[in-house]
């Protein structure tokens, strides 16, 4: 079956130069893009990603890292592939979370590290599984962003124009 599956890649994969290296790593799973955009990380919306852990001692610190607070790069690039099993393929492809439990050919594995901080630098984050892929990408994303249908929608009229908005 046909999914989609959200990959952000985080600032240190942004900042260390790796989005060319990162891309060439998904192309080799022949997934379709359907969406792809930059974006500055705002607080609301990374606080909302990362709701699922709110109550854990070390969710300000995730929510400052992808905020881009410790490497001086603000910019989230977000994509969404699309093709047979595009959630489990890019989660492979991906890696462990922790950098040292990654396959040595994934990308946490590649160029993930742990700081001296104790800071996961694992470059991307994959959806989970089809539940939060959808919460995700409706997070980060408008219908119009996405070249694919994929979601319910609405039309929205405006004074101006009308738009499409997530049901």
């Amino acid at each position: 079956m046909k999914t989609p599956s959200l990959i952000i890649i985080k600032p240190e994969g942004i900042a260390r130069g790796l989005v060319g290296d990162i891309l060439n790593k998904f192309t080799k799973a022949k997934l379709e893009i359907i969406a792809l955009k930059i974006v500055e990380a705002r607080r609301k919306i990374v606080e909302e990603h990362y709701r699922h852990i709110r109550k854990e001692p070390f969710f300000n610190g995730v929510v400052d890292h992808l905020m881009g607070r410790f490497h001086n790069q603000k910019k989230l690039i977000l994509i969404i592939y699309y093709g047979e099993n595009a959630i489990h393929r890019c989660r492979k492809i991906t890696g462990a979370t922790n950098p040292k439990e990654a396959d040595p050919e994934s990308i946490r594995g590649s160029f993930g590290r742990i700081t001296a901080r104790g800071l996961y630098e694992n470059i991307v984050h994959a959806s989970s599984d089809e539940e939060e892929t959808k919460r995700e990408i409706r997070l980060w994303f408008n219908p119009e962003d996405i070249c694919a249908k994929l979601y319910p929608t609405k039309i929205k009229t405006n004074r101006l124009h009308k738009e499409k908005e997530w049901l």
